[in-house]
């Protein structure tokens, strides 16, 4: 009705057709060259791969077996010296810190709001 009219008035004004406010989708934006490849270099599939793997470095799990496997009384988080020592302290600071801030945010939350 008055809507329809408007519609028709604005076509007219515009000069454009009853669906062009419709976008055709994703297909015009859709590139038509492949784009370059990410990895120039061939990669291979698991299954083409075979039973021989290629690793980037040495296998240090024997190493790490023998430091985290020696009964020396220390915890196996600490095992490997100043570093874990560290990140364990750290990491238990913020806990302990988190742990508060909360139960301090709780208490203030809790408060009757004055008027």
């Amino acid at each position: 009705t008055l809507q329809l009219i408007q519609n028709a008035a604005a076509r007219v004004l515009t000069g454009t057709r009853t669906r062009d406010h419709i976008s055709p989708g994703l297909r015009p934006g859709v590139p038509s060259v492949r784009p370059p490849p990410v990895f120039v270099s061939p990669t291979k599939l698991a299954s083409e791969a075979g039973s021989q793997v290629e690793y980037l470095g040495a296998n240090r799990v024997p190493d790490l077996q023998k430091v985290f496997q020696r009964s020396d009384g220390v915890p196996v988080h600490l095992k490997r010296g100043l570093i874990d020592k560290l990140l364990y302290r750290t990491t238990m600071g913020l806990t302990v810190g988190g742990a508060l801030y909360c139960l301090v945010a709780l208490y203030i939350a809790a408060q009757p709001r004055n008027k």
